[in-house]
């Protein structure tokens, strides 16, 4: 099967959809498929290397970020023509199959581009939900209605809605409704994501729809959960050089994502102050909030040690996880899964867990913020659920991870499931 992915960035640049998108592509082909990604080419010291791989097709772009990391390429007739005479060259040369599946994986220009292309050519398209557009524009960009109003008319414009018999709205809901209602599935990194997705009307309308094929049918289209998955390889890596047991000293916590506002890391760093509870605490990542954390932590002075670690290599970040007691999961609403937090169950180590919705999807194995079933966003709650989790740490009783979460987020099991659902839409 030869299955071509379209991201809205290219998988060699930094984020989590671009991480699982080389993992998915590594995967499939080593199930004996075929991959394509089609991206914005990259720009700066990378781009050459990323340029030399045949699975890349790289379309044209312009730098839309200062450090030259993240691209846009425009969706239209020009970049059609384009990634038609580019994809044909490609099987050409290379002698790969035709084309049988379409798999978007992007919420902007690549998305455009990708139904645009699998409408073209009546290819059958999954679509992978991987963010809720609302609460990430609501919490990065100002105006965010504007923002949202203007997304939409762009969206309608390059998917070529001239009118809609029934309207589909304006926010971020309608937004990923015209992308469903294209799709021939739609997958989501959980099944709380997937449900609020279902809720909201963000279900395949495609071609051939999701569910006809199943006897007897179904009398609702529905979103398919796949979680993102962890690399084998990297997994059983870690488990290796995972200390046999705990390390003696004070509770040992990890922070670790981007650092921007929806990540909460700021409000983390006041309920680590309020709590007093001594510990080392490590945060790794980096972003636009960094600067701000530094001033925080020398403002407050916090009982616990907190150690910036900056971006580590993911093998690395892996190994600081499983030497960790906890992680510490911060944002509320904004995750459509959670990562960090199941790559900790994997490894054996609990979470203390903001979000209500991740906690359930994780199962056990965690320390909830407030009561557990009400997101809590209040320094207080934050703060109560460290000191337990330090208490318990210290006692010799801490949260203990759920054992199947290891095997279910393998990435070999997450593509079995995903070609499932390729063959499922294909036939």
């Amino acid at each position: 099967m030869h299955v071509v992915m379209f991201g809205d960035q290219h998988a060699e640049t930094l984020g989590g959809a671009q991480v699982s998108m080389r993992l998915q592509r590594r995967f499939l082909e080593k199930a004996g498929h075929t991959v394509t990604v089609v991206a914005p080419a990259m720009h700066g010291a990378r781009a050459r290397a990323a340029a030399s791989d045949p699975s890349y097709l790289d379309l044209p772009s312009i730098p839309i970020t200062f450090d030259r990391e993240y691209s846009l390429t425009w969706p239209g007739a020009r970049t059609d023509r384009r990634l038609d005479a580019a994809l044909r060259r490609l099987l050409e040369d290379t002698g790969r199959p035709p084309v049988d599946v379409v798999h978007v994986q992007a919420d902007f220009w690549g998305a455009f581009i990708g139904h645009r292309f699998a409408r073209r050519h009546d290819l059958p398209v999954v679509h992978t939900m991987h963010n809720r557009v609302d609460v990430g524009i609501e919490a990065t960009a100002p105006f965010p209605k504007l923002v949202l109003r203007a997304l939409n008319a762009w969206q309608r414009r390059a998917l070529g809605v001239r009118a809609e018999a029934k309207p589909v709205g304006r926010d971020g809901w309608a937004y990923l409704r015209r992308l469903a209602s294209r799709s021939d599935a739609v997958t989501a990194p959980s099944t709380h994501f997937a449900r609020r997705l279902e809720a909201h009307g963000v279900v395949p309308q495609g071609r051939r729809g999701i569910l006809p094929h199943l006897d007897p049918p179904p009398t609702e289209p529905k979103v398919d959960v796949i979680w993102n998955g962890i690399d084998d390889d990297l997994l059983e890596a870690a488990l290796v050089a995972s200390p046999a047991g705990r390390t003696p000293g004070v509770p040992r916590l990890v922070w670790l994502g981007r650092m921007s506002p929806e990540k909460r890391l700021l409000p983390f760093l006041e309920a680590l102050a309020l709590s007093g509870i001594e510990a080392d605490v490590e945060l790794i990542g980096g972003g636009g909030q960094l600067a701000a954390a530094r001033r925080l932590i020398d403002r407050l002075g916090p009982r616990a040690t907190v150690t910036f670690a900056g971006r580590l290599p993911y093998a690395e970040t892996l190994r600081r996880i499983a030497a960790a007691d906890a992680v510490v999961q911060t944002s509320i609403g904004f995750e459509t899964q959670g990562m960090t937090i199941f790559e900790a169950a994997s490894l054996g180590t609990p979470a203390i867990v903001s979000d209500p919705d991740l906690a359930q999807e994780l199962g056990s194995g965690y320390w909830a913020v407030g009561d557990g079933r009400h997101p809590d966003p209040s320094a207080a709650a934050l703060a109560d659920a460290l000191r337990a989790a330090a208490s318990d740490i210290a006692g010799g009783t801490p949260a203990t991870p759920d054992p199947t979460v290891r095997e279910r987020f393998r990435q070999s099991s997450r593509t079995a499931a995903m070609v499932e659902i390729y063959e499922r839409v294909s036939s």
